[in-house]
């Protein structure tokens, strides 16, 4: 049986449509022990997304930025948040959009990018999906000064770090960040395994 034969929408409602949307549905759903069960749930969309960690193999370093992010202060986070380079789709594919966002944030042009996973971060409140990859950097693909886009409100450190640094500050509490804590564990399983040269 497929989800959508044990789901029943009964009314969709617009509760903001300002910065991105906020919806509550409500919709019966057929329970494992076959009872139907009324619930309602809000979910905000704010579109899909993508991510990516650049990293240099041979000087076993990574690129991260640090930026304010209003969520994560609002809830605890007295620190500017440390993560991969990262923007939503805005309707474009999503190897095209991470290669530009890369180059806004960072000031690399990338060549070759790998697809690592798609995957949703919050599912249970938030519609975003993630395409998360990582690629190869080198010196000489700095085209820029990254540091985002100003009109949009970025204001992004651009951070080269050895990859032992970054993985400490996971331990340390100091990379805080999802999707950069499953790239760069990804990275440590492939890119950095194995004995440091």
């Amino acid at each position: 049986m497929s989800v959508a034969d044990r789901i029943r929408i009964r009314e969709i409602r617009l509760l903001s449509d300002d910065w991105y949307v906020l919806r509550k549905a409500t919709f019966d759903w057929l329970r494992g022990d076959g009872a139907w069960q009324t619930v309602s749930r809000e979910a905000y969309d704010r579109g899909d997304g993508v991510a990516l960690v650049p990293y240099n193999r041979a000087a076993r370093t990574v690129v991260l930025v640090r930026q304010f992010r209003y969520p994560a202060y609002s809830n605890g986070l007295d620190d500017l948040m440390i993560e991969a380079p990262a923007g939503l789709l805005d309707d474009a594919a999503p190897e095209a959009r991470i290669r530009d966002e890369v180059e806004e944030e960072t000031g690399y042009r990338l060549g070759r990018v790998e697809k690592v996973a798609t995957c949703f971060m919050s599912p249970g409140a938030v519609t975003e999906k993630l395409w998360l990859y990582i690629a190869e950097y080198e010196p000489g693909m700095r085209a820029g000064q990254g540091g985002g886009v100003e009109v949009e409100g970025e204001d992004i450190e651009v951070l080269e770090l050895p990859f032992s640094e970054a993985m400490a500050m996971i331990g340390r509490g100091q990379i805080v960040d999802a999707k950069t804590i499953i790239l760069l564990q990804h990275l440590a399983l492939t890119a950095f395994a194995g004995p440091v040269a």
